[in-house]
C-alpha cells in the first residue's frame, strides 16, 4: 500500500463506526421511506395523466432508464469531489436533490416532464452509494461485511416501510399527494447528517490533480477494481430486469389499475422484508466466508426463484415467489461492495465507489429498456424466462474473477 495514501495519525474507529453506522442507518432508513413512497407507483400515476395501457410500457421503461442514465455519468464525478471534500458533504447533497426532484413530481401534468425530473434526479441524487462509502472509509475491516449488509438492510426496510404506506397514501389521496410528502421526507435524514454524523476526513495529497484526471482512477487502483466493477453493473442490469414492469404485472394479476397501487405497496413492503433480513444475514457470513462464494449462491437461487414467477397467476404465489427472490438477490451486492472494499485504500475508495456506482447505474440504465423490448414483443411474462439466464452467466462471471483474484479475501492494494 502507498504509504502517502495511508491515514496520518488514523483515528480509533473502534469508538465512533457504530454511532456513525447507525446515524447512517436512520438515515438510509427515512431516505428509501421518501424515494419507495411514490416511485414505485409511477406507472399508474402516468396512466392518471393518460397514457394508455398499451402505450405504458414504452413510458415505463423510460422512467425505469432516466435516472441511472445520468446517475452514470455524475457518479463518478461525485466520488471524486467526496474524495476532495468529503462523504458526508456529498450524502447530504443527495438528500437535498431528492427533496427538490420528489417534490416536483407532484405537481407535473406530463408524463415527459416525469423522465427530465428522473433525468435530474440521477445527477442529483445517489445516497446509497454516498452511504456506501462514508461508512466503508470509516468501519474497521474486520467489521466491514456486517455494516455494508446493515446498511443494505436500511435500504430494504426503508424501501418497506415507504412502499407499503405509500400504496394505501396513492390509492386513497392520489398520487400527487405521494410525492408531496416523499419529498417531506427527504428532509428527515439531510437533518438526520446533518447534526448526527462525524466525518474523520483527509483529502488527497495530490490535490492538485486536473478535474479529469481527479475523477479516473490510478491505473494500479483500477486494475484491481475493474473486474468487480464489471460484474457490479451485470448484477444490477439482471436485477432491474423486470423491477420497473412489477407494478403492470401486479395490475394484470389484479385484473385492472383499481386497488394496485395497495397491491404493489403491500408486495414491495413484503418483499423488503426480505431484504432486511438477507442484508444481515450475507452481511454476516460474507465477514467469515469468502464474498465471492456467497455471490454464487445468492445468484444461483435467485435464477430458480425468479423463473418460478412465470407461473404466477395469484397475489399469493407472487408475493411467495418474489420474497424469495429478493432474499436469495440481496446477497450479491453486499458480497461485491465487501469484495471491493478489500481491494481498494480509503483515501480513494470515494472515487472507486463512484465508479461502482457508475457501472451500477450503467447496468441499471440498460435493463428496463431491455426489459421493455421483452414485454413489447413477447409479453411480460417473458421477463421471468430471460431473466434468470443473466444471474446463471453472473455465475459463470464470478467465477471467473475469484480465477483472477488467487486470494480474493486479502490482498495488498
Amino acid at each position: 500500500m502507498d504509504s502517502d495514501n495511508s491515514f496520518p495519525e488514523k483515528p480509533d474507529f473502534g469508538r465512533t463506526w457504530k454511532k456513525n453506522l447507525a446515524m447512517v442507518w436512520i438515515a438510509q432508513f427515512f431516505s428509501q421511506i421518501g424515494f419507495a413512497f411514490g416511485l414505485p407507483f409511477a406507472p399508474f400515476y402516468m396512466q392518471e395523466m393518460g397514457v394508455t395501457r398499451t402505450g405504458i410500457d414504452f413510458w415505463v421503461a423510460l422512467f425505469g432508464a432516466g435516472t441511472p442514465l445520468t446517475m452514470m455519468l455524475f457518479a463518478p464525478v461525485w466520488g471524486a469531489l467526496a474524495d476532495k471534500y468529503g462523504r458526508r458533504k456529498m450524502l447530504l447533497r443527495s438528500y437535498l436533490g431528492g427533496v427538490i426532484v420528489l417534490g416536483l413530481m407532484g405537481v407535473v401534468h406530463a408524463p415527459v416532464y416525469l423522465i427530465l425530473l428522473r433525468l435530474v434526479q440521477g445527477a442529483l441524487c445517489g445516497s446509497v452509494s454516498a452511504a456506501q462509502t462514508l461508512v466503508a472509509t470509516h468501519t474497521p475491516e474486520e467489521h466491514s461485511g456486517f455494516a455494508l449488509g446493515s446498511l443494505n438492510s436500511a435500504v430494504f426496510s426503508g424501501a418497506l416501510t415507504g412502499a407499503f404506506i405509500g400504496g394505501f397514501a396513492a390509492e386513497y389521496f392520489g398520487y400527487r399527494t405521494a410525492f408531496l410528502i416523499s419529498g417531506f421526507l427527504m428532509l428527515i435524514p439531510f437533518f438526520l447528517v446533518l447534526f448526527g454524523v462525524h466525518e474523520y476526513f483527509v483529502p488527497l495529497l495530490h490535490s492538485h490533480r486536473g478535474f479529469f484526471s481527479s475523477i479516473t482512477p490510478k491505473r494500479r487502483h483500477l486494475a484491481l477494481a475493474l473486474p468487480l466493477l464489471f460484474l457490479m453493473g451485470a448484477v444490477m442490469f439482471a436485477r432491474q430486469f423486470d423491477s420497473s414492469f412489477i407494478p403492470l404485472f401486479v395490475q394484470d394479476i389484479n385484473g385492472g389499475i383499481d386497488g394496485a397501487s395497495a397491491w404493489t405497496g403491500a408486495l414491495q413492503a413484503f418483499c423488503g422484508i426480505a431484504g432486511v433480513l438477507s442484508g444481515f444475514l450475507l452481511g454476516y457470513l460474507a465477514d467469515r466466508h469468502p464474498p465471492g462464494m456467497i455471490a454464487i449462491f445468492s445468484a444461483l437461487l435467485t435464477a430458480g426463484f425468479m423463473f418460478s414467477l412465470t407461473f404466477a397467476h395469484s397475489m399469493l404465489f407472487l408475493f411467495g415467489a418474489r420474497f424469495a427472490m429478493i432474499f436469495a438477490s440481496s446477497g450479491l451486492d453486499p458480497a461485491l461492495q465487501i469484495w471491493l472494499c478489500r481491494k481498494t485504500i480509503p483515501q480513494t475508495r470515494g472515487l472507486i465507489f463512484g465508479w461502482a456506482a457508475s457501472a451500477r447505474s450503467f447496468g441499471w440504465f440498460v435493463a428496463p429498456l431491455a426489459g421493455g423490448i421483452v414485454t413489447k414483443f413477447l409479453g411480460i411474462r417473458y421477463l421471468f424466462v430471460v431473466g434468470p439466464v443473466f444471474f446463471i452467466l453472473i455465475m459463470f462471471l464470478i467465477l471467473r474473477v475469484m480465477k483472477r483474484f488467487s486470494d480474493f479475501r486479502e490482498e495488498d492494494v
